[in-house]
């Protein structure tokens, strides 16, 4: 994690991070200013930015939303105030309405990014200036110094190409905290693609099944928001195991970028995960990163000592031998 540390201090009103990147400079400034590369971290996980203007000038504006799982969102905005590349930038941040107009509630932030280069490394420190003591401890109390190192914490695959970051290293699983864990796997096949094979019955059918020796006897999908999808699949020439299924509602659509869903055991009272899939295309390869939500740890550790990530391998392995490769 390239974090090291987060320091807010009520005696100068700032709060300061620390961070280390095995990143040249320019690699460095260059995700921090382009709005693509932006988007992948700016946000902590289950909270995606999406930046619509991008006027990386002095005095030019940057507006951006995130968006949770449950489909609130939320409309920020950057005003640049001075820009020294590849060293520093400066900006006014605060939150916005839809036209990108600042809201009065909470007043705006001033934040300043400087890039020290150490050869193959680089150091950031940022510091963001608040008006007041009650302007710091309120951000404090809606998690910005956690949702900050949650964010940064996605840099190094951002950092990275796609292909030196996942490709050959499988359905990778990290547990984040005790109710999220990240799952990642590096596909060859664009985004558009993959995202049909998610959203499609008819491609459906042919990869997500799990480990060989199990078929899909239900696939029903209603890709629009609120609606429903539903999955069964039983056994198959002598395979152990009982038929079972899954059945959720779609939170978020945004296609071929994102979804959120909520999975839910059908016939059964276990409780639903929340499942934030989210697609990024490289050079002809997309990387599929999954969000879980679990409501406890207990949950969470039931559900992965079920051996589900070498399921999730196998349906990956079959995605792109049976649909990928033949499109």
């Amino acid at each position: 994690m390239p974090v090291t540390e987060i320091i807010s201090d009520p005696a100068t009103l700032t709060m300061n991070i620390h961070a280390e990147f095995d990143a040249s400079v320019d690699r460095v400034w260059s995700v921090f200013t382009d709005p693509r590369q932006l988007e992948r971290f700016w946000g902590p996980p289950g909270w995606p930015a999406t930046f619509t203007r991008f006027d990386f000038t002095p005095g030019g504006l940057a507006q951006y939303s995130m968006t949770g799982p449950d489909g609130e969102t939320h409309h920020a905005r950057w005003e640049f105030l001075r820009i020294d590349a590849p060293d520093s930038f400066e900006v006014l941040d605060g939150f916005a309405d839809e036209a990108g107009e600042l809201l009065t509630e909470m007043p705006p932030m001033r934040m300043v990014f400087s890039f020290v280069d150490e050869g193959a490394r680089t150091r950031l420190h940022g510091v963001t200036h608040f008006e007041s003591l009650e302007a710091l401890e309120q951000s404090v109390a809606m998690g910005m110094v956690e949702g900050t190192r949650m964010a940064m914490s996605q840099l190094d695959t951002v950092l990275q190409s796609l292909r030196d970051y996942a490709q050959g290293k499988g359905t990778r699983l990290e547990v984040l905290d005790d109710q999220h864990v990240r799952i990642t796997r590096l596909v060859e096949g664009s985004r558009d693609l993959v995202w049909r094979a998610h959203t499609e019955p008819d491609l459906l059918r042919q990869w997500l099944l799990g480990p060989d020796g199990w078929r899909m006897t239900v696939c029903e999908v209603d890709p629009a928001v609120g609606g429903h999808y539903r999955y069964a699949w039983e056994p198959v020439d002598g395979t152990e195991g009982q038929a079972f299924g899954f059945d959720g509602e779609n939170l978020v659509m945004d296609g071929p970028r994102r979804s959120v869903t909520t999975e839910h055991m059908t016939g059964t009272d276990y409780p639903s995960t929340t499942n934030d899939l989210q697609l990024f295309e490289e050079d002809g390869a997309t990387l599929l990163t999954l969000l879980i939500e679990y409501p406890d740890a207990a949950t969470r550790d039931i559900v992965l000592a079920t051996g589900m990530l070498d399921g999730m391998e196998t349906s990956y392995e079959r995605l792109e031998r049976e649909v990928l490769a033949s499109v």
